[in-house]
């Protein structure tokens, strides 16, 4: 690093206490090198002829260049179809080049850029040390002072810190150049890190955050490392200086910086001769704890005067907590606890890089909070320090990771530049942000390839025995990559998924047996990624310096295809699917006694990878309209009531048997405690209701407080019941669907019932009759659709079309056809065995105004236009076509057999009148054998 000193402290306070600060913010000069040729041709020596604002970056002014086809972004592009695509051709023309893998900047710039300005340094600086510091580069810099290089610097987590060396240092004016380097040269921390991908924050070139530059004192901090020591009720400090002070004494005042509990300011002796020295503060029986429960924050402030009078001083926020193994869970202070994450990405849309602003992470925290969630984990990078501030005051634990996904262009463990790079970075960010409560866990990063399990064990080895303050693990993986072994803790991803592409929804499972029986914490991996149909509510707010235009290319694209109008429909229908999905997936996690906790991916969308609209609110953290975090936190929070059912729709001739169960990670016992429970009809009468009183629920989960037994013979009718749990403020329901135990309904002689298109349908047809055509396994224009109960995961243009397609169903639930089976506009669990491995039909060839009542929701890279079950006018009768099978075993399938008899019943009254003709021919399409346009990848491996 040359002449650079990087002095990693958690908060460097105003070490120049008797001086003045410069603040760099402003107007810089500028120029692009683009060949390179900027050191050879030594620009420092003169003026940059550009102007720019700083902190900020290149593409904030629109400075770059316009994104083409041969833009050479940083990140994989897995479906690269888009490029060759003929239907893609209009969005590839220049002035109108809209790419579907991620958000789009204004302009693109990679490479050498160069910022400059004039200094005016004070008369009593002349001769002193200086320090520049620069929060957030991005991301490799080198630093001149008129001609003379003052260092370089290349870290991606933690700010650039220089020491100007006095004998540079005279009062009057200099010149200050700062070369930030955004191209990956030796150092490859993995083109698809979220450190600096353009799947996330995007590959940009600039400076954001603080800018400063201040004096050094002769003797000043180098670390300091505050320790909590609760079973001592103490405070270990250990300090670092640059030199030993000739003696001197070390005052130490802690003051409780959101509560009322402080310190006497103590004065202690610092060693004779020492750089180094350690302290243990006792912090009296009666000091505060930090925690997700009570997140009580101090303020350390040492000041170190010497024998000559002279003081420097150094103050950081800290937290009494420990963060600990308990068996197969954390405990935080003793008491265990139950991680409910988030996956954050650097997923920024308005910038395309985190803000260095405590508010704008304080918002984030508070919504992860409202969400019931307690935790959050970065992935492959590390964010600036305002997020640690706010995860301090917020009560949030963060698992923090290198700035390294090590696969697709770099690997781990084969003595690559990089190998020694992430060893640095590590410790550069613990050094930097180590006092931060908050921070409690560390991993190298993300999903590596190569030789990385001898790699990852030293890592683990080295930094365990480093710094103890924090848990570690190799990595954060899914589950086809190698154990860590000697890792604290495991993110992995085998204890997630709901498996109902094979079985009937049920609640009784939970992901004890996909642990892999490993005997410490463990904590699934990047958990839900259930996808949702496009929000193009959203684009206005992409005011910033990323632009939608896979969300435009979305929307006219579903234009195209005639649904332009159904678009919000499409996205409440699926955000419902979305969210049940979430809702089955996290309850599963609360049911499991041997897991630690969760991760999504993510509780916003992710703006990359294909667009992965994975989260229930959008990129910027806002609620999408079809879940809100009151209704999210019902079933994701401290305490949870959870239900084990084997199944939610029922005949009524069954009996409603289920366990009550308490997941209570509230810090404390819950005595005496009282569980409600009561099932309701749709119009809030209660069907039945029951109390379980005087109960002690302990800390942890899979507490029994209750069993309903109900018979269910009172319905009558096919009802939809909701049943809701109660415990104090925490209340969780699940929908429920009962129906008669009645025999198979058939049609009577006025109708035809078919299994197939035939000339015979199409005769009874032409002639004025009804005909309702269950056509389960004999569609042709839309098998090539799969379509499962649960949504897309991540999407498909990641994963090149990998089944299933489809997003849930949009359901016209008022229309007469449902009179006798209760819906939503949505697919709700009772569709399961309806919808689930079934066959779509396609209506490509339909007349465009043409809506099904049952329409599948395609994904929007395709955007077909689907159904599932619809009525038409053909010829001179009515028809009624359904691809979903309500032929087969409806003994077992009361669902299947229930909207069968509506559908009859529907047909046989003065109800059936259906408005919307269709020729016999376009009908007779979907059941041809023929060959018709289907997906194609179009290439084998990215451009």
């Amino acid at each position: 690093m040359g002449m650079a000193a990087v002095l990693l402290l958690g908060t460097l306070a105003c070490q120049q206490a008797k001086e003045t600060t410069i603040d760099l913010s402003g107007s810089w000069h500028f120029r692009l090198d683009e060949e390179e040729k900027g050191e050879e041709e030594q620009w420092y020596r003169t003026r940059l002829p550009g102007e720019i604002q700083l902190p900020g970056a290149l593409r904030d002014y629109a400075i770059g260049n316009e994104p083409t086809l041969k833009t050479d972004w940083t990140g994989s592009i897995y479906d690269s179809s888009w490029y060759f695509n003929p239907a893609m051709e209009k969005y590839r023309q220049a002035g109108n080049i809209k790419f579907p893998f991620w958000l789009t900047p204004v302009t693109h710039y990679k490479g050498m850029a160069w910022f400059q300005k004039d200094l005016d340094i004070p008369a009593h600086w002349a001769g002193k040390d200086l320090i520049l510091d620069l929060e957030r580069p991005h991301w490799q810099t080198k630093v001149w002072l008129d001609s003379v290089v003052v260092g370089s610097d290349n870290s991606l987590s933690v700010p650039h810190r220089f020491t100007i060396p006095g004998r540079l240092v005279s009062a009057g004016q200099h010149r200050l150049t700062v070369r930030v380097d955004n191209a990956i040269r030796d150092i490859d921390p993995g083109i698809n890190s979220h450190s600096l991908s353009d799947h996330t924050q995007g590959n940009w070139n600039g400076i954001t955050g603080s800018m400063k530059l201040f004096p050094l004192d002769n003797i000043h901090y180098k670390q300091v490392k505050l320790s909590p020591r609760l079973a001592e009720n103490a405070l270990k400090v250990d300090i670092e200086l640059n030199t030993a002070p000739s003696g001197g004494r070390i005052t130490f005042k802690l003051t409780g910086s959101n509560h009322s509990h402080s310190l006497s300011p103590l004065t202690l002796d610092w060693p004779e001769g020492q750089k180094k020295a350690s302290f243990n503060i006792d912090m009296g029986a009666d000091y505060q704890t930090w925690s997700e429960f009570a997140p009580n924050l101090y303020e350390a402030t040492l000041t170190l005067e010497d024998q000559e009078g002279q003081q420097i001083q150094y103050s950081s926020p800290f937290g009494m907590r420990e963060f600990t193994l308990a068996d197969k869970h954390f405990a935080i202070n003793g008491t265990p606890t139950f991680l409910r994450g988030t996956t954050e990405c650097s997923v920024f849309p308005l910038t395309g890089y985190p803000p260095t602003d405590e508010a704008s992470w304080a918002r984030i925290f508070e919504i992860c909070r409202d969400f019931g969630l307690n935790h959050m984990r970065f992935h492959s990078y590390c964010p600036p320090e305002a997020a640690f501030h706010a995860a301090d005051k917020a009560g949030i634990y963060l698992q923090v990771e290198g700035p390294s996904w090590a696969k697709y262009s770099v690997e781990l463990g084969w003595g690559l530049p990089l190998d020694d790079y992430l060893m640095e970075e590590t410790r550069r960010i613990i050094d930097t942000y180590g006092n931060h409560p908050s921070f409690v866990m560390m991993a190298y990063g993300n999903e590596p390839s190569g030789n990385y399990v001898a790699y990852l064990e030293d890592w683990v080895d080295h930094f365990r025995a480093y710094d103890n303050r924090f848990l570690y693990t190799g990595a954060s993986t899914g589950g086809s990559w190698a154990i860590i072994n000697n890792s604290d803790f495991f993110v992995r991803a085998p204890p997630r998924g709901l498996e109902w592409n094979k079985k009937r929804p049920e609640s009784t499972f939970d992901y004890r047996n996909k642990t892999e029986n490993l005997e410490r914490p463990y904590i699934t991996f990047e958990m839900g990624q259930w996808c949702v149909f496009p929000n193009f509510d959203e684009l206005p707010k992409y005011t910033g310096s990323l632009k939608a235009k896979n969300f435009e290319l979305f929307q006219e694209h579903l234009g195209d295809q005639h649904m332009g109008d159904q678009a919000r429909d499409f996205l409440m229908a699926s955000g419902k699917l979305q969210a049940s999905s979430y809702k089955q997936e996290i309850e599963a996690t609360l049911r499991t006694p041997n897991l630690a906790g969760f991760q999504l991916l993510s509780l916003n969308d992710f703006s990359g990878q294909g667009t992965a609209l994975v989260g229930v609110l959008d990129a910027f953290w806002d609620e999408k309209g079809y879940i809100s975090a009151s209704e999210f936190s019902a079933f994701c929070n401290e305490v949870v009531p959870l239900v084990r059912l084997e199944q939610f729709t029922f005949e009524n001739t069954d009996v409603l048997d289920t366990w009550i169960e308490i997941a209570n990670f509230s810090g404390q016992v819950i005595d005496p405690a009282e569980v409600s429970w009561q099932l309701n009809t749709e119009d809030g009468e209660i069907a039945a209701e029951g109390v379980f009183a005087d109960l002690t629920i302990p800390v942890g989960n899979e507490h029994r407080a209750g069993r309903i037994q109900l018979p269910l013979d009172f319905v009558q009718s096919a009802q939809k019941l909701r049943l809701s749990v109660t415990l104090d403020q925490y209340q969780n329901h699940w929908n429920l669907w009962v129906y008669p135990n009645t025999p198979i309904q058939e049609p009577s002689q006025e109708l035809l019932l078919a299994s197939e298109w035939t000339p015979e349908v199409e005769k009874a047809l032409n002639e004025g009759q009804k005909v309702l055509l269950l056509a389960a396994g004999k569609v042709e224009n839309g098998k090539d659709v799969v379509q499962h109960y649960n949504p897309v995961f991540w999407n498909t243009s990641w994963f090149r079309m990998r089944p299933p397609h489809t997003t849930g169903l949009l359901i016209q639930d008022s229309h007469p056809i449902f009179h006798d089976f209760p819906t939503d506009y949505y697919s709700d669990l009772q569709w399961w065995e309806l919808t689930n491995r079934q066959q779509v039909m396609n209506l490509e060839n339909f007349p465009r105004s043409f809506r099904p009542q049952v329409q599948p929701i395609d994904t929007w890279f395709l955007n077909r236009r689907l159904a599932l079950l619809f009525e038409a006018r053909v010829g001179a009768g009515k028809l009624v076509v359904c691809s979903a099978d309500l032929s087969n075993n409806l003994e077992q399938r009361p669902a299947a057999r229930q909207l069968r008899h509506s559908i009859l019943t529907y047909m046989q009254s003065e109800d059936f009148a259906p408005t919307e003709a269709v020729d016999a021919a376009i009908v007779g399409e979907l059941f041809e054998e023929k060959e018709r346009a289907v997906w194609q990848s179009y290439v084998n491996e990215a451009p």
